[in-house]
């Protein structure tokens, strides 16, 4: 059985071997290469960072913006998730930018092929939009819930 297994692991490096260079050398001469991703470009004249930075530390840079906003209130910083989304969007055949159930979404391109699962649209828009209003904003009179809201607060808050 182990050796059942080591001889399979090296019949595979050993066709890694023989293709892999195959594949790289294809990419050095200006065709596409298709063993890994090639995510869109943004809309602006350059990003926040450079490409290399940003491939390697977008997700720190990320956790860090997400932790000032979150703990300090700070917004509105060039790492914020809004800010990638308003530039790396990608349109669909609509003319309209795509969700992050479409493959075609920038931030799937690389996170599919290192299969690497996200959860950052969950909570937030995974695509540009108008801003819902502010949690902390008055309810607007009538709204719904809104009457309901300010009988609670008087009765808990005198």
């Amino acid at each position: 059985m182990v050796r059942a297994l080591i001889a399979a692991l090296l019949l595979g490096a050993s066709i890694a071997g023989v293709y892999v260079p195959a594949a790289l050398a294809q990419s050095q001469t200006g065709a596409q290469n298709d063993l890994v991703p090639h995510p869109p470009k943004g809309r602006g004249e350059h990003c926040v960072a450079d490409t290399a930075f940003m491939r390697r530390y977008h997700m720190t840079m990320l956790k860090h913006q997400r932790d000032e906003t979150v703990h300090e209130g700070v917004r509105g910083k060039p790492f914020s998730i809004g800010g990638c989304i308003s530039c790396h969007a990608v349109k669909g055949a609509d003319g309209l930018p795509v969700s992050y159930e479409d493959p075609k979404h920038f931030c799937r391109s690389c996170h599919d092929y290192a299969a690497v699962s996200i959860d950052c649209f969950e909570c937030h828009a995974s695509r540009p939009g108008p801003k819902p209003q502010d949690a902390s904003a008055e309810p607007e009179p009538g709204a719904p819930g809104s009457t309901a809201l300010a009988n609670y607060l008087q009765e808990s808050h005198p």
